[in-house]
């Protein structure tokens, strides 16, 4: 008898922890008319972003006055947003139409997987773009000798090992935790706090570990850009021509837009206590900096810089005239 009840534990937990197979993300509520409105906004915003981004990144390549060590850092930046966006919007759209709503279990977790490591390395790209500023405006004499393309490559490829490496471990712990039921997400993506509600068990030092490495990344690079941005900042006003004031202002204020729109949405929602803030009040702070952001990247970009502009225009100009010939 005891021999029975030894060999049938772990056959329970083993069956209770693949009871679930597939999550059900409600996403956004409302009748059909209100769900057709928002995946034709959606589809729309997704659009948008791979255009504009895609924009910047043949203007960068295709154009030699971008050749330089900003502008690559942008056009690889914009080649992230396509992913980051590229991660969640997909299937939000498919889950808008479709009935079921469901993402099968290994899907919201690869969903979460990618979601997270490309915010890290957005995070840190970030970060390094600050760098690149701070040296442009405070060492503009040594720039060129250390600002080089290959520190760039170096600092790029670094930005994605860190992001995509740093992930995997907790992640996988996290889908092995036993989910019994129900399997409802009210959001429209896999992420951290619904999927452990959803837990069966307690594991405090997943999450413990988890929000860590989420926090420390987020503080580290966001006080990194602030006290970039603080030298920065002390050095163009010391500088006596208005003209180029301006234009190294205008060249910050870009980055510094992007820095306040993605880190003020993304420090609510994984720094600060999430508990207290209402469901949907969590979805519109992630559609910001998940589907918003990488939207406005292209015109906060584009917008404030001249060169930009001329690249783009000399971009579509180039486009027509071959298509004409």
């Amino acid at each position: 008898m005891s021999f029975f009840l030894v060999d049938l534990r772990p056959m329970n937990n083993r069956s209770a922890t693949h009871i679930v197979t597939e999550f059900v993300l409600l996403g956004f509520p409302g009748c059909w008319e209100i769900q057709i409105f928002l995946f034709s906004l959606f589809l729309v915003a997704y659009i948008l972003t791979l255009l504009g981004n895609g924009a910047i990144i043949c203007a960068v390549r295709w154009d030699p006055r971008l050749h330089t060590p900003m502008y690559f850092l942008l056009g690889n930046f914009a080649f992230l947003e396509i992913w980051y966006v590229s991660s969640t919007v997909p299937n939000m759209l498919a889950n808008i139409l479709s009935k079921t709503k469901a993402i099968s279990f290994s899907g919201c977790f690869l969903q979460f997987y990618f979601f997270f490591s490309l915010g890290t390395t957005e995070c840190l790209f970030l970060a390094i773009m600050a760098y690149d500023r701070y040296l442009a405006i405070c060492r503009p004499l040594h720039y060129p000798t250390i600002m080089t393309g290959k520190l760039c490559g170096k600092l790029v490829s670094i930005c994605w090992l860190i992001g995509f490496l740093g992930y995997p471990i907790p992640i996988f712990f996290i889908s092995q935790l036993p989910f019994c039921g129900p399997n409802i997400i009210d959001h429209f993506l896999c992420d951290m706090d619904p999927l452990m509600a959803l837990s069966c068990a307690p594991a405090p030092i997943i999450e413990f570990i988890f929000y860590t490495q989420s926090s420390l990344v987020l503080f580290f690079t966001i006080t990194y850009i602030l006290l970039s941005y603080t030298m920065l900042l002390r050095a163009v006003f010391q500088i006596p021509s208005a003209a180029s004031q301006k234009k190294a202002l205008s060249t910050c204020g870009s980055h510094l837009a992007v820095v306040s729109l993605f880190y003020g949405t993304v420090m609510v929602m994984y720094v600060s206590p999430t508990y207290g803030i209402p469901t949907c009040m969590q979805k519109i702070f992630t559609l910001v900096y998940s589907v918003m952001t990488p939207l406005f990247n292209p015109l906060i970009y584009s917008l404030r810089n001249k060169d930009m502009k001329l690249a783009l225009r000399n971009v579509l100009l180039g486009r027509r005239i071959s298509q004409i010939s």
